[in-house]
């Protein structure tokens, strides 16, 4: 083989030389092929996941409306072997049964039996009674003393009277002893004798206080817009304007106003704990309706109060609280924040809001929900159980049987939080409660504390079904006005008493009761005041409240009328 010459070796070197040029840009172009192929990766699995986030919010929004138009609203959670449906949704958005627990045994729930009554129901014997004879024509021709009676059969038929307006007309006649005319025909002097004026809830006023009552309770007892309290009173005959009617109710409002603040002063300082909520209301304005906010202050087994704010910040909560020292069952407001921050008052969060959430991720994520779900609705088994226990058994009771359940719904929430995906109903629903932790556990901690806050929330209802039907409120001092009389009223239904005879009798009493012992009026001590003698005289002795029992007949129907 001949010797490699010098050219050769310098042609073999340029060919190397190029070839090891060529590899490293094919290198070259390869690194960047592949980093552009991992951008696109990364940019597919990033459409991918935002998909698959509008899907799921798509779904939920959908549960939504058909939950609205043909759906009900109320939270009811169906057992695992219901579910099928959800969790078809479920896989179909990639979720799958390993990726949440194993399901949770099946609990039996003792079912609650209502005593349903057989046959018609009797008439109250407290309804006052006509009794109408009916005879049959021949007795009716030959008259009673020609049969001897040998029984009867009877029948009771529920009628209605119209309702009646009645103009009490008070004459306080002028009198001077007879032996002193002589002196009056010379001009001295002599004292003229009248009885005082009686009192009435607001001074020189046109209503007394069962036309007063009347009007608190259509309005806001049954939520009757002004102009249908209107047509109804003028179909009774007394033909009254809306802002008449609003001039009465601010007059209450004033002489009632000590009552609810000694209210106000007793919950704060007497109760280990308070529950509070706030809803949305709109209030008239010159060029559109503005948003004000009714909050709700629940002493439980005391006081339900109601405060009006024309905003929803902590300015409000802190002039319905002030003062306040012990728990505060409440949702996760930021309102509330600033009452947590000494440690005077102490945050307790609600299991309801937790359920909330949860439950509006069923239809996107049903495994891990229903499995959450599941734990909850053991614990409000549990609560309803223990409903009528003392806080000492109740407190006993929740640490042994209701922790191991909130110990797992954490762990399992801890779990589960860096798997789900972000901005998802379920994430949401997990990071609340994650975040609520420690006010979520407090119902441990104290057998007096709820589970939930729902006692505000049927509170608050009375509000949102009023505002369905009057709307809005005409102003800032309208919005007190209502709260003032709503306070009053949601304390009656608290304490089982008949709102329209209460306000009647507090509006006869208020006006000569000593303010010192107010907090004798408010209905939760008004069975005890109301019982004492000296308190039954004056009631009895109203001669308003007399006109509207019926024991003081209209001069019309007065035997004794001319």
């Amino acid at each position: 083989m001949p010797a490699a010459t010098d050219s050769d070796l310098h042609q073999r070197v340029a060919e190397l030389e190029r070839a090891s040029r060529k590899a490293e840009v094919d290198w070259a172009s390869a690194v960047a092929d592949k980093a552009v192929a991992e951008a696109a990766r990364k940019h597919a699995e990033t459409e991918r996941d935002e998909y698959k986030r509008l899907y799921v919010a798509m779904l939920e929004q959908v549960r939504k409306l058909e939950a609205g138009l043909v759906g009900q609203k109320r939270e009811r959670h169906l057992p695992s072997s219901e579910q099928l449906t959800m969790d078809v949704v479920s896989t179909l958005v990639g979720a799958s049964a390993d990726d949440a627990a194993a399901p949770l045994p099946t609990t039996t729930v003792e079912r609650h039996e209502r005593a349903k009554p057989t046959g018609r129901k009797p008439l109250p014997e407290k309804l006052p009674r006509v009794v109408i004879e009916v005879l049959p024509q021949d007795v009716q021709r030959q008259g009673l003393d020609a049969f001897d009676r040998i029984g009867e059969d009877t029948c009771e038929v529920i009628e209605k009277r119209p309702a009646s307006v009645v103009v009490v007309r008070t004459v306080r006649g002028k009198y001077v002893s007879k032996e002193k005319v002589d002196a009056l025909q010379v001009g001295e002097s002599t004292p003229v004798l009248q009885a005082p004026a009686l009192e009435l809830p607001i001074p020189r006023g046109v209503a007394g206080p069962g036309m007063l009552a009347d009007t608190i309770v259509r309005r806001w007892e049954d939520h009757q817009p002004l102009h249908r309290m209107e047509r109804g009173y003028g179909r009774e005959g007394y033909d009254v304007h809306r802002s008449t009617i609003c001039g009465w109710h601010e007059g209450v409002a004033q002489l009632t106003a000590p009552l609810v603040i000694a209210m106000w002063n007793d919950a704060r300082t007497n109760s280990a704990y308070l529950c509070t909520d706030a809803t949305g209301v709109l209030v008239q304005d010159i060029e559109k309706c503005r948003r004000a906010h009714f909050f709700v202050v629940v002493a439980p087994e005391k006081h339900v109060l109601f405060g009006y704010s024309p905003k929803h910040d902590a300015a409000a909560v802190d002039k319905l609280l002030s003062g306040f020292t012990g728990k505060l069952v409440a949702d996760a407001h930021s309102v509330f924040n600033h009452l947590y921050e000494t440690g005077d008052v102490i945050e307790c969060g609600c299991w309801a809001h937790a359920r909330r959430y949860l439950f509006k991720a069923l239809s996107s994520d049903a495994v891990r929900a229903d499995y959450a779900l599941e734990l909850i609705r053991r614990l409000f088994t549990l609560e309803r159980a223990w409903a009528t226990a003392s806080p000492e058994e109740r407190l006993s009771r929740r640490r042994e049987q209701a922790k191991p359940l909130v110990d797992e719904f954490f762990a399992w929430c801890d779990a589960e939080a860096l798997r789900v995906l972000d901005e998802t109903p379920i994430s949401k629903a997990i990071q609340y409660a994650r975040n609520q932790r420690e006010a979520l556990q407090q119902f441990l901690t104290d057998g007096r504390v709820p589970i939930d806050n729902n006692i505000s929330e049927r509170a608050l209802r009375r509000q949102a079904v009023g505002r369905k039907n009057w709307l809005f409120v005409g102003s800032d001092d309208g919005g007190e006005v209502n709260a003032t009389l709503v306070s009053l009223l949601a304390s009656c239904q608290m304490h089982g008493i008949e709102p329209y005879a209460y306000l009647r009798d507090l509006l006869c009493l208020l006006p000569s009761w000593p303010q010192t012992r107010v907090l004798e009026l408010a209905p939760a001590n008004w069975k005890a005041t109301s019982a004492r003698p000296e308190v039954v005289a004056q009631l009895e002795a109203n001669v308003y409240r007399q006109v509207t029992l019926g024991t003081r007949l209209p001069a019309s129907e007065s035997p004794t009328a001319s």
